[in-house]
């Protein structure tokens, strides 16, 4: 299983340039034989565009999300379609949600079906709007593909880490973190990220955007860890296209040989 993280250069409130840029990534990601992408947070709005959140709201049946899930089937790849400003009550007719506006993830595998919805949990307090703006989600975000159990979670998520202890007893293997995480906390990234890994045994994908805006600028740093903490691959500040090979049975492989999941003791 070849994974593509697509470190996408995102301009706020730009959605036609950005969806150029996501689509070149996708073909040269596919051109480099990638079975699994994802896209950043945000890529289309700009998590920092928090004034275009409402005019650029769509609902999953959107034409943003459209136009992903037909390039995963016209390439025959499976997509983390990042995520984007969905409009809860447009889509409220094709899957149950409440109203408002929620930063969503969706999945989409080979032949552009969609595999998995995740509604990002923690939505950010500090210096933010996301709150404000934003309605939390509730339920997991879990697919098949290529032989690795595919967990959804959003940038923020990263900081608890009861979230990721659910997703591992689902049984997950590979996490995919869409992301627009902002200077100055790149230790926090790098941290986060790799704990994340660590504490579940499992691969977690990182997938960063670059880019300004709403007067913030995001670190880049895209990083796949493995289940033992390596970093597999990580990429720099730059827009780039990261490519990691992970094997499907090595996660089960590395829980076996290091059971330290059977201790855990509920407090």
């Amino acid at each position: 299983m070849k994974f593509g993280a697509l470190q996408i250069e995102v301009k706020g409130g730009d959605p036609t340039g950005n969806l150029e840029r996501a689509e070149r990534a996708i073909e040269t990601a596919v051109d480099r034989g990638a079975d699994l992408l994802s896209l950043p947070e945000l890529w289309s709005v700009g998590y920092f565009a928090t004034e275009a959140y409402e005019r650029l709201a769509e609902p999953l049946s959107g034409p943003t999300l459209d136009r992903i899930g037909t390039l995963a089937d016209r390439h025959d790849v499976a997509i983390v379609a990042g995520s984007i400003i969905e409009d809860l009550e447009q889509t409220a007719g094709e899957t149950p949600a409440e109203s408002g506006l929620a930063n969503t993830a969706v999945l989409f595998d080979e032949s552009g079906a969609r595999q998995a919805i995740y509604r990002k949990h923690h939505l950010f307090g500090y210096e933010s709007r996301e709150q404000e703006l934003l309605t939390p989600g509730d339920s997991l975000g879990i697919a098949e593909i290529g032989g690795l159990t595919v967990g959804l979670t959003t940038c923020y998520d990263l900081r608890f880490p009861e979230l990721y202890r659910r997703l591992q007893e689902e049984g997950v293997t590979l996490v995919v973190v869409p992301s627009a995480w902002p200077y100055p906390r790149i230790e926090h990234w790098t941290t986060l990220t790799r704990a994340r890994a660590v504490e579940n045994l499992t691969y977690l994908a990182g997938v960063n955007g670059v880019g300004r805006a709403g007067g913030q600028a995001l670190i880049g740093r895209s990083r796949v860890i493995g289940p033992w903490g390596t970093i597999r691959g990580s990429a720099g500040t730059e827009p780039d296209t990261l490519l990691v090979d992970l094997n499907p049975k090595r996660v089960q492989t590395v829980r076996d040989r290091f059971p330290a999941l059977e201790d855990r003791r509920d407090m």
